[in-house]
Formats: C-alpha cells, structure tokens, sequence
C-alpha cells in the first residue's frame, strides 16, 4: 500500500522554514570602497565629516546679503569651487560657483540668470530670499551619524555615499561560497554537438549568473550522471567545498530522479514540493555543514523558485537585513479565468499605460518569457484575474539586484 500523498508546502511557510534555518556567515573582509559592490556592510559606517563640509552654493552667481539685495553692490570676489573665500562686508557681492565656499558674512545666492553687471556694480532683477541657493554645512550627512548602517547592501548609490563620508574601504561579509552542478545524462553544454534527445544546459548558465550577481563565489561542479552513487559522490563533494549546494534537476519523483534518495542518504530533507507554480519541485535540506537546495530542472521553474526563495536565504546568509524584494499593485492587462490551485508566478511585462500585459506561453520551459517580461505577477492559489483587477507586481529589477 502506497503512503499517503502529503499535502504540499505553501511558499510562505517553506520560505520561513529556509530563513529560519538559515544564519549569517561568520568572517568579514576589508575591501577597497570601489571594489565593494554588490556586498553586504558587515558593520555600521560612521562619518567623520559633515556633508557638505561647509555651507557651499547650488548655483552659479553671486553671493551676498539678502537685506542687500535691492543695492547696486560692488564685486569684490571671485569664488571658484575649492577656494577659501575671504569674510564679505556688508553692501558688496561675490562672484560665486556651483561647489564653492560661502563667504562668511554672506547668506544668499543669486543666479546668474537674474542679475546683470551695470559697470562694476550687481544689479539683481527679482526678490531675494534669505539661504536660496545655499547648501548647508550638514544638511546631507552630520559628522558622527550612520552613513550605512550594516546590512545593507552596496549598491552604485551605497558606495556614492560611502565616499561622500570619506570612506575609501569598506568591511563586508565573506562571500558565500555556493557548489552548483545540474543532474539529467540529457543535458550538452553549449559549443557540443546536440544528439538526438538532448538538450542544452541553460540553467548553469542563468543560475551561476545569478550567484554572481549575489555575490556568491560559485564552485562549479558541472553536470553529474543520473546515476545514484554518482549523485552521493557529488553531494559529498560539495559539501566538502561550499557553504550552499544548489543544484537543478533531478527532484521530482521519476525512476531517475536521485537527488532526493541522495540527499536523505548524505543529510536531510526538510522540505520537498511547494505549493507553486511554475516551481514545484523544490528540495531543501543539509549536507554534511552545507545547505542544500534543489531545484526544478524546467529553466523558468528553476529561475522562479530561485528568485522567491533562494534569494532571500542567500542574502540573509550575507546578514542583509532587507531579504525580501519589493511588490508594487498595478493594474492587469489581461484575463487568467483559469488560475491554477497553487500561488502562480505569471511573466508579465509593463504596457505603455503602467498596466500588466500578459506572455501568451507560460509554460515552465519557455525561458523566452521571462526574457520578454519585465517581472512577474504574484497570484494567489485560485485567484481569477479579470482586465482592470488590481495584482501584485514583483519587478526583475528588483530581483534581479
């Protein structure tokens, strides 16, 4: 008598299950700041300086007092940005540049636009306000606050700001180092003959960049036979050199899938099949010190799964403290009057009116659909959706970061 089937796992809940397991690395690294992107801040970054470090103009004009404003005021000043100006007296102007020092004793900017020069004497053809056009010493960052806090990670505007405080290394979190191969004797690399019944590796290619994009240092192990000992072997392997195994293929429930019969051999399985769509068969557990995740051999299965679960475990095993991406509501372009029993994730791209349009093919093996979209539309289980029906939009842009 064959066991029972098990209901399948929410994505919620497997997601829970995988963060929970999973803990930050221990081991920092100290890199240059330009070197640092795309890590993750292992400590607080504190500025030594005020941001802008002296009250400075925003415009390129004059500087002077605003009660001034309405005189004929000699220049008696040129301030390029870089400079240390002299003290301006009260009744005379300052030829002033974008960047550049306020004056002491001055507390406006005109811009050049409106103002002209009669003679020697500035002449100014609108009303002043007091502090227009100044930048204050401070207004962006005051010395001794917390420029970044830690976890965060270092995108192109974190190591802006990095520098901006005078920051020229940083200290991050160590890569994690991730064992990647794929199972299936149909898989050819790229460049190979195809022979009849096979097909080419895409998922190593879509994954290790993946992997790359995190941060991760990949350990690629390549393709392994669909042969059981030959499964063992590999686990043993990258458990051996990685923090993460990831793999694709090989876990569903056919007479050559192995992955799963290895895994309980080598470690454990914590979970097995998730309750969605495309992505079902998804593995996690752990081999030796690794984790372990297994995913579907389909290319959009394996990318999806990826993105809504891996992702997140990747990042807080990086101690980021924002694992989660971003969801926005937009508007649907399309009908779905026939939505599946688990959470789907439909290819979607955005139309000219900032609503959802719809790939045609969504099938978990057309890797062009996730090419053409610009995200993917969160569905829950058995939710119709109708054109003009608010949905839950999980840009690539935020994924793919």
């Amino acid at each position: 008598m064959s066991e029972p089937k098990k209901p399948l796992i929410s994505l919620d809940d497997a997601l829970a299950t995988l963060l929970a397991q999973v803990e930050p690395l221990a081991g920092t690294e100290t890199l240059a700041t330009a070197d640092a992107r795309g890590r993750v801040l292992a400590a607080d970054l504190v500025s030594p300086v005020d941001v802008p470090p002296e009250d400075n103009s925003a415009m390129d004009g004059y500087a002077l007092r605003a009660a001034d404003a309405a005189l004929e005021l000699p220049v008696t000043q040129r301030i390029p940005a870089g400079s240390v100006p002299a003290p301006l007296p009260p009744g005379e102007a300052a030829r002033i540049f974008t960047g550049a020092q306020i004056p002491p004793g001055a507390d406006t900017v005109v811009m050049q636009e409106v103002a002209e020069l009669v003679g020697d004497r500035l002449r100014i053809n609108q009303p002043v306000t007091a502090g227009q056009h100044v930048r204050l010493r401070g207004e962006d960052v005051r010395a001794g606050s917390v420029v970044l806090p830690a976890g965060a990670r270092l995108d192109a505007v974190a190591l802006g700001l990095a520098a901006t405080a005078g920051a020229a290394r940083l200290t991050v979190t160590r890569r994690p180092r991730v064992a990647l191969f794929s199972t299936g004797d149909e898989l050819v690399m790229p460049g190979e003959p195809l022979p009849p019944g096979a097909i080419y590796n895409s998922n190593r290619f879509t994954l290790r960049a993946l992997l790359e994009g995190l941060g991760c240092e990949v350990v690629d192990l390549g393709i392994v036979p669909d042969r059981l000992d030959a499964t063992r072997a590999a686990l043993r392997d990258a458990a051996s050199r990685a923090d993460v195994i990831l793999t694709s293929g090989g876990v569903s429930v056919g007479e050559e899938d192995h992955l799963r019969p290895a895994v309980q051999a080598e470690g454990r399985l914590d979970l097995w099949a998730i309750a969605i769509k495309p992505g079902k068969p998804f593995a996690f557990g752990q081999v030796g010190n690794a984790h372990f995740v297994g995913l579907p051999g389909n290319p959009v299965s394996s990318l999806v799964t990826f993105l809504v679960l891996v992702r997140p475990a990747l990042l807080k095993l990086q101690g980021a403290t924002r694992v989660a991406p971003r969801g926005y509501r937009l508007v649907a372009g399309f009908d779905w009057p026939k939505p599946d029993k688990r959470r789907e994730f439909l290819r979607v791209r955005l139309d000219e009116e900032g609503g959802l349009a719809l790939f045609t093919n969504q099938s978990s093996g057309v890797l062009t659909s996730a090419f053409w979209a610009d995200g993917l539309l969160d569905n829950p289980p058995g939710q119709v959706i109708r054109v003009g029906d608010a949905v839950r939009f999980l840009p690539f842009a935020e994924l793919l970061a």
